[in-house]
């Protein structure tokens, strides 16, 4: 893509080192389910936003598989993927949450999941743990049914 079409175009920041023009986003329009009285049969305020994955050239081939891993039920099998706003009256209200759902889909996506860290029982707790089990066993044994040898 041109450099000059990239800085005419929105971009949208999924975070301070991703932005994806608003070029590679499709939207469409249809008669929304949503508020809006005799409107609605009237008016398509519903939004709904259209991103192919594959054919992005702001993401790396790491980003896209992590996306295409996360988002799996909301991508169709053409791999694009499809968010959809009808909360409010108008088209335009619909167009900011759907592209503010967008951004907030692809970037908890594309978040790194944090690294478990190891660490070890304290001894204390490990004596704490089998004193109780001891306890417990001494309590079970006293419920027993105590059987007569002398027979």
């Amino acid at each position: 893509m041109n450099l000059k079409l990239l800085y005419m175009s929105t971009l949208i920041e999924i975070n301070k080192n991703i932005f994806i023009p608003e070029e590679e986003l499709s939207f469409s329009t249809a008669r929304s389910s949503g508020p809006g009285g005799q409107n609605v049969n009237k008016i398509e305020s519903k939004v709904i936003l259209y991103f192919d994955i594959a054919a992005s050239f702001s993401l790396t081939d790491l980003q896209k598989q992590r996306i295409f891993e996360k988002l799996a039920t909301r991508i169709s099998k053409a791999g694009v993927l499809r968010v959809i706003s009808q909360k409010y009256r108008t088209q335009a209200a619909n167009k900011k949450v759907v592209v503010e759902k967008f951004r907030d889909l692809i970037q908890t996506a594309l978040k790194r999941p944090a690294r478990r860290k190891k660490t070890v029982v304290p001894k204390a707790a490990k004596e704490m743990r089998l004193k109780q089990k001891s306890r417990h066993s001494q309590l079970k044994k006293q419920r027993a049914k105590v059987k007569d040898y002398a027979d």
